[in-house]
């Protein structure tokens, strides 16, 4: 039986900054938006209730991702951090239990929000948690034919950070849609230096990601790519709100990451990129609030 210290590891907290950022950003957004043009207040449990969700689906996609990846035999040769059905220290059955008590609990948080703002939310929701349970799930799972960054773009950069900006402020903007673009890019960062890690395992197990139909070099010049865009976006939010240019600080937490992924670093060496990625992405969500907050 798994140890609680390997269910938390197992729930992967190096991914948490993907949904704490997001809701960060939607919320600076909004708090903008709201000091502007007369538009309604900030909503602060809507806020609060919104992180709950998100970190709800990201627990639940991790777990999820462990079920699936191990009972396929995809995680029995990983290089990272522990995978709690591939090492064999939790049973498929409650690694899949655990997802979907995750999901549920995402499930019920959104289902609050939709009530409260708008009943089309239940839609998005739903969407959501179809995304989380397939991405490695089902008899054709996306995240095996290299559509796993796209739906990480879409979900915890699109929907996460103006879904977060809709539901405390009633509306979204322009701004909230380049946050949404920045965090979601970052987001797909940290994905893309997973995959880049595990090209050699998961082209041997059939799992065709995009890092896998890349290739090596492509992969790394995409993760510089993805890595730009926070800052261009920076730079396009300052015109109209010059405080935001605060989230051009994000340019000092990724310079390590962007020396590993060039200089061509493998394996067990890039599980610190994951972690520096997010971090960079949580920096730029949290300076671009207070800038938007108090520009």
């Amino acid at each position: 039986m798994a140890t609680v210290t390997q269910w938390i590891e197992g729930a992967r907290p190096r991914t948490l900054p993907n949904a704490i950022a997001p809701v960060i950003a939607g919320t600076g957004a909004a708090v903008h938006l709201s000091s502007i043009d007369g538009h309604n207040d900030v909503v602060w449990w809507k806020a609060a209730l919104a992180l709950v969700v998100a970190l709800a689906l990201i627990v639940g996609v991790n777990y999820a991702n462990d079920y699936s990846d191990g009972i396929r035999g995809t995680d029995d040769d990983r290089v990272g951090p522990l995978r709690l059905v591939g090492s064999g220290v939790a049973s498929p059955g409650s690694v899949k239990a655990a997802a979907f008590t995750c999901l549920g609990v995402g499930a019920v948080a959104g289902l609050v929000l939709a009530i409260a703002t708008a009943w089309w939310l239940v839609l998005i929701g739903a969407v959501c948690i179809a995304g989380a349970w397939f991405y490695t799930g089902g008899k054709r799972p996306y995240g095996y034919l290299g559509f796993g960054e796209i739906a990480v773009f879409v979900f915890f950069g699109l929907v996460a950070v103006l879904g977060t900006q809709f539901v405390t402020v009633g509306t979204i903007d322009w701004i909230g849609i380049g946050c949404a673009i920045a965090v979601g890019s970052l987001s797909s960062a940290v994905l893309v230096a997973n995959n880049l890690r595990d090209i050699p395992t998961d082209t041997e197990s059939g799992k065709v990601t995009l890092a896998v139909r890349l290739g090596d070099a492509r992969t790394r010049t995409l993760f510089l790519v993805l890595c730009l865009v926070p800052v261009v976006v920076s730079i396009g939010l300052a015109v109209a709100v010059p405080a935001a240019a605060a989230g051009l600080i994000v340019i000092v937490p990724l310079i390590k990451p962007i020396k590993l992924v060039l200089g061509g670093a493998q394996g067990r060496n890039l599980i610190p990129v994951l972690a520096l990625t997010g971090m960079a992405m949580l920096a730029w969500s949290v300076a671009t609030a207070l800038g938007l907050s108090f520009g």
